[in-house]
């Protein structure tokens, strides 16, 4: 009887693979290297001064790392790109007594930016608390091991410890995403944090109140679009320190970004494919005239329901890699790109398929007869919505 060859695991298949690590283990030897390099005076707990957190924000030049007897030189990457005094602001915020919300459309980068902040300052991002219309105040403060307390009665050791009380005992930082999906009731649980920076336990006997160590904040995140969902009370706003996170307004920029993830995302799942330059030009010019209403040329347009944020393409962009490799010849082309956009375009409204085969009739199709990159693109824009 023949047997079966056994399949070679891909990287994504080993035991010990995790699908995406934590900011601080993804980038340690950059945190590493900032450290070992550090010159200025860290505020209480945190792991790096502000400068070197800056620098590991937006990227510097590469920096000596030493282990053991060897030294390598370690490429400091941009992480977020955008205004480097927008950074600036929400650094000098996490240093203060207030808290920083991080406001902006979907797509923004808002948990990212909030992810590496807690990395380089902290060296934790994984203090967090997931804001959702089911987030109760236990999750936010802490719970009981109720077996426990039956047969024992509320001690220390049966209590559960919520990311906020976790944050607190470590003088780290907590995340709390989505805060204005949460009732006005659980947000108001974050007032007494943020004000007495302590959390009261009053089910145990005598010393029954958590201080928090120096060093301790929150971070929080709100969509722009979700702001009236539930907003915050005037006294939970007053202890934020608000920061806008704008849509990337600069072609470069956007194209920067699209082509840097778009890497990192396809070396993470071991695609050999690349997605040229090119190509993210036309992708990011298509989501730039689309989400503007207006084409390079002046040209009015509509503009659908949804954002068409750069974190969507770049979605769009490891998709149409993804479908070149196990579909395709494995070349990302324009027509890998139309293929994958109508589900980013189309989310909130169907209707919004009528501005689609718009920007493909007027725009796409009109440039194709000068471009083989566009008229690959329209094409094939014009099978994918039929």
């Amino acid at each position: 009887m023949a047997t079966r060859k056994k399949k070679k695991p891909s990287p994504t298949e080993t035991p010990d693979a995790v699908l995406r690590a934590p900011a601080e283990v993804e980038y340690a030897k950059q945190l590493e290297a900032l450290f070992q390099a550090e010159r200025d005076q860290a505020p209480a707990s945190w792991k790096l001064s502000p400068r070197s957190v800056l620098q590991y924000i937006v990227g510097g030049e590469p920096l000596p790392l030493k282990v053991g007897k060897a030294t390598e030189e370690v490429p400091i990457t941009r992480k977020f790109f955008g205004d480097d005094a927008l950074v600036e602001r929400a650094i000098v915020t996490l240093a203060s007594e207030r808290a920083l919300l991080l406001v902006g459309e979907p797509g923004t980068g808002k948990s990212w930016l909030s992810e590496h902040l807690a990395a380089a300052v902290a060296g934790d991002s994984t203090l967090v608390i997931q804001g959702t219309a089911g987030t109760t105040e236990d999750q936010i403060k802490y719970s009981w091991n109720v077996a426990r307390v039956i047969a024992e009665g509320p001690t220390p050791d049966n209590l559960i410890p919520s990311p906020t009380l976790v944050a607190m005992q470590r003088g780290g930082l907590l995340r709390f995403e989505e805060i204005t999906r949460c009732v006005p009731d659980v947000q108001d649980a974050l007032v007494s944090i943020l004000s007495d920076k302590a959390i009261a336990i009053p089910e145990l006997p005598g010393a029954n109140r958590r201080e928090a160590k120096a060093g301790f904040n929150v971070i929080a995140t709100a969509n722009s679009r979700d702001q009236g969902v539930n907003d915050l009370s005037a006294a939970l706003k007053r202890r934020f320190n608000y920061v806008h996170i704008p849509i990337v307004a600069d072609k470069k920029t956007e194209m920067a970004i699209v082509e840097q993830r778009s890497k990192e995302l396809l070396a993470r799942y071991a695609i050999p494919a690349t997605v040229e330059r090119p190509v993210i030009e036309l992708l990011t010019t298509v989501f730039r005239e689309i989400r503007s209403g207006k084409t390079a040329q002046g040209v009015s347009i509509k503009s659908p329901s949804t954002t068409l944020s750069t974190a969507e393409a770049i979605g769009v962009a490891l998709d149409a890699a993804l479908h070149a490799r196990f579909f395709g010849d494995g070349e990302v082309g324009p027509a890998a790109i139309a293929r994958q956009l109508v589900g980013s375009v189309v989310k909130e409204d169907l209707g919004d398929l009528k501005v689609l085969k718009e920007y493909v009739s007027l725009v796409a199709q009109k440039r194709g007869k000068e471009d083989p990159e566009w008229k690959a693109f329209a094409d094939e824009a014009q099978r994918a919505l039929r």
